[in-house]
């Protein structure tokens, strides 16, 4: 089987509440990325504001707009094409009057619009107040991208707690599976949980790409907001969850990183997961719990 490479670019920032200026500082590092050779760049979720669903708020649903007729959109899409790179792009999507998503949008290196997935999995937690804004996905399901340089699959932040949408993804014939995410530590807690919940949290994306044979990246933003200091710890694996690259937690950094998308059958053939599963046994799974 022949080489084939693919060079991901993922950007890590603190977010403030002027979005032009969140928006002026992703197009410039970007750029920067673009020329350092990464030809797919992941930003992390709702990249252009402070993440405001740490409150019920009506107001902020002035932050949503159309895709990709929104601004936001055009403007990525026309940077995408300026700058032959992929760009995987999170917003706050207004579908229509009272109807609200999260949502990443795919442009491809020329600019083209390729879709958009919907976060499916909505968190409603202390500091999470998702489903006060956003309505899970729907019709689209899971969704892959044929980019030039790679097919992707796209999940956002709370959906990397499912194995479930992992396996579809995969399924589906995803060559990497990007995670744009926004998660952080209380400040009341200690040392010892934000550990804890930091592990799990790469843990279980890590075996995502185990049990799937395909590359993870996960995008986090850091900084502190409010009550929430986000834990950046961005990282990369390659097809058998080793990881990469991995960022620090409370500095913001951009990164390229080159991986290899012929592991995956390397290893899918030395651990033979996907071979060796029993589709003739799982229908139990759809039932949301198994009584006695």
């Amino acid at each position: 089987m022949s080489h084939k490479s693919v060079n991901v670019g993922v950007v890590q920032l603190a977010c403030t509440s002027d979005t032009d200026a969140n928006i002026a500082r992703y197009t410039e590092r970007i750029r920067s990325l673009a020329g350092q050779g990464a030809q797919i760049i992941c930003l992390q979720e709702l990249f252009a504001s402070l993440y405001f669903c740490d409150t019920e708020d009506y107001h902020n649903f002035r932050y949503a707009e159309p895709i990709p007729q929104g601004p936001t959109s055009q403007h990525f899409s026309s940077l995408a094409a300026e700058l032959g790179v992929v760009i995987v792009c999170s917003m706050f999507e207004k579908r229509t009057e009272g109807l609200y998503h999260n949502t990443t949008a795919v442009f491809d290196a020329d600019g083209s619009y390729l879709g958009k997935y919907r976060k499916m999995h909505i968190p409603d937690d202390p500091g999470y107040y998702e489903k006060f804004y956003f309505t899970p996905g729907d019709e689209d399901g899971y969704r892959v991208f044929n980019t030039r340089y790679a097919r992707i699959g796209v999940l956002i932040c709370w959906d990397q707690w499912y194995p479930e949408a992992a396996r579809i993804t995969a399924l589906k014939g995803a060559e990497i599976l990007f995670f744009p995410t926004a998660i952080g530590w209380a400040l009341s807690q200690d040392e010892a949980t934000n550990s804890e919940q930091y592990q799990a949290w790469q843990t279980i994306q890590r075996s995502h790409a185990v049990a799937n044979g395909i590359p993870v990246v996960s995008v986090n933003r850091t900084g502190r907001e409010g009550d929430m200091q986000f834990w950046g710890g961005s990282f990369i694996t390659n097809a058998f969850g080793r990881v990469l690259w991995q960022a620090p937690h409370l500095e913001e950094t951009m990164h390229v990183e080159a991986i290899d998308l012929t592991e995956s059958d390397k290893y899918r053939r030395h651990w033979p997961f996907l071979r060796d599963r029993r589709i003739d046994s799982y229908n139990p799974i759809l039932n949301r719990f198994i009584d006695e």
